[in-house]
């Protein structure tokens, strides 16, 4: 018998791990997601079909989970933990509509409407349930994942020991570093505070997004302006419309995501 979060792996036609996320009442319905799939969306299927994948060997069920994220509150910064909460804030209820958050049908407006509710982009709303679906449906799911990758043309990975980028002058503390998760709370800053101010400023955006996410006191766990002022340029944040930019030219429009609904 399958059961909610399984993960089965198949090598043909090609190599993917689905997971099932939901199983209905009477045990003929199942919704999977397909993991490492960067447009993946929740999928329908006849338990009956997965389970017969199985038993003739189509797909594996594999027995450890690897993408399941576990981790103990006590060992990680306050920072993580709060990029962590924001997360959870924005999906909690939206993960427990089900099965309408997998139905292509309704799915796209509910995430409008809590992009709108939380002040926060669409495509961001669903990179938040992406990451919860792929890494195990719970709220460690959210924490932030630190592992980016480095070479030519590409942002180089961070190590809590070695500071990127230019030193900050004068004395103190060289800041933490930017990594994918801080500059989608950047993104997250810049699209909250625009939506709630008639006209845009880019300190008051940091100012807000430090007060609301880093307020911890520790500098070494607290983004810079110029780390802020630098990424929403390299990522080309949105403004949204409504908003009514102070300098529009500094911040350059990104193609709107084709998310499915």
């Amino acid at each position: 018998m399958l059961l909610r979060n399984d993960l089965l792996h198949y090598t043909f036609p090609r190599e993917r791990t689905v997971r099932i996320l939901w199983i209905d009442a009477a045990h003929k319905i199942a919704y999977t997601f397909e993991l490492h799939a960067k447009s993946a969306h929740p999928q329908i299927a006849t338990l009956g079909s997965l389970v017969e994948d199985v038993n003739s060997g189509r797909a594996q069920l594999l027995l450890v989970d690897p993408y399941l994220v576990q981790a103990r509150p006590d060992d990680l910064p306050v920072s993580h933990l709060q990029l962590q909460a924001r997360a959870w804030d924005v999906v909690s209820t939206l993960v427990t509509q089900e099965p309408a958050i997998y139905q292509p049908s309704a799915r796209g407006g509910m995430v409008l409407r809590h992009a709108e509710l939380h002040g926060i982009s669409y495509p961001s709303v669903y990179r938040y349930l992406r990451r919860y679906w792929e890494r195990g449906q719970n709220a460690n799911a959210l924490l932030p994942d630190y592992k980016n990758s480095g070479g030519r043309g590409k942002t180089r990975s961070s190590r809590p020991d070695v500071k990127r980028g230019r030193p900050r002058k004068g004395e103190g503390h060289p800041g933490m570093n930017a990594s994918n998760d801080v500059r989608e709370t950047f993104r997250d800053a810049v699209a909250r505070y625009a939506a709630t101010h008639r006209a845009f400023s880019r300190r008051g955006a940091y100012r807000q997004m430090i007060e609301d996410f880093f307020s911890t006191g520790d500098t070494a766990a607290t983004p810079s302006f110029g780390q802020f002022n630098y990424w929403i340029e390299k990522d080309a944040c949105l403004v949204p419309r409504h908003a009514a930019p102070r300098q529009p030219q500094r911040i350059r429009e990104q193609p709107q995501a084709a998310m499915g609904a």
